[in-house]
């Protein structure tokens, strides 16, 4: 009895029992239309996806630029609680009291009919002067001289108004301008243009910038009366006729050209090339 059913669990064991070699598994290969498509898709992809992460970088650039215009306003202007006066040369300052009193640390930049060259007449600097008293820097990182700060006689306290990176960049290396503070202790924007500081140095509270001055850029879109009519950007012009004398209420003016790099002298502030530039007092 035990030999049989030893017999029968065979040949059922033998029935169920799958043969693997009846199973056949054949790979799929891509023919070249399906690659072409996948290509095709993945290039919609990245075309949909590019003009997205560039309008997001873009937008950080111009949030860290609003950023440090802030950082150069307040350094600014605790050094003015501090000491009494502005962080500036006294060639600056007697630029200011033979002009309008007060003064426009520029730089040159690109406009839609050649390079423009935005700085004060009698006295151009860009705003390297400002950046070594703030910073508290009294030889340039270049060892190309000794900045307006030299023996901390611009700021004896030796007081750091201004946390700013470094970038390492030295002009007379060539190449582009690199954002952040280069060798030559200007201040550059997240576009590598300097950023452009006018100060009150007569403190009559009413801050007078190279640029924004212009009734062609600040002015309002009529030729009104521009004492009854106030300029783009809450700008005033304190004169009864349409003249280059728009004012901020302010001590201190600090602006970017923004992302283009450009500027227009004969365009109003809120079009073209313009519109994108970023302001303290915005």
């Amino acid at each position: 009895m035990k030999t049989i059913l030893m017999k029968s669990n065979r040949r059922h064991a033998s029935r169920f029992t799958p043969h693997v070699s009846r199973f056949t598994f054949h790979a799929h290969a891509f023919t070249i239309v399906e690659m072409l498509v996948v290509i095709a898709i993945v290039a919609i992809l990245a075309a949909l996806l590019l003009p997205v992460l560039a309008g997001a970088k873009k937008a950080a650039q111009k949030k860290q630029a609003a950023m440090e215009i802030s950082q150069i306003v307040s350094g600014i202007q605790q050094y003015d609680s501090v000491y009494g006066r502005f962080p500036v040369s006294a060639a600056a300052q007697q630029a200011a009291q033979a002009g309008t009193g007060d003064f426009t640390y520029g730089a040159v930049f690109q406009t839609p009919a050649g390079p423009y060259n935005l700085v004060n007449a009698t006295y151009a600097m860009s705003n390297c002067e400002v950046v070594a008293i703030l910073m508290n820097v009294t030889n340039y990182p270049n060892g190309s001289g000794m900045t307006i700060n030299t023996n901390y006689q611009k700021n004896p306290q030796q007081t750091i108004f201004l946390n700013a990176k470094m970038s390492g960049w030295d002009p007379h290396q060539g190449g582009l301008p690199v954002p952040g503070v280069g060798n030559d202790l200007v201040y550059r924007d997240p576009w590598g243009n300097p950023y452009v500081i006018t100060m009150d140095l007569n403190y009559d509270e009413q801050c007078q910038d190279a640029f924004y001055s212009l009734s062609a850029v600040s002015g309002p879109p009529s030729p009104a009366v521009a004492n009854s009519n106030p300029g783009i950007n809450g700008l005033i012009n304190p004169d009864t006729t349409r003249s280059d004398n728009y004012r901020y209420h302010g001590k201190v003016m600090v602006w970017s050209a923004g992302p283009d790099g450009q500027i227009d002298k004969n365009a109003a502030a809120n079009t073209g090339v313009n519109k994108d530039n970023i302001l303290s007092w915005q």
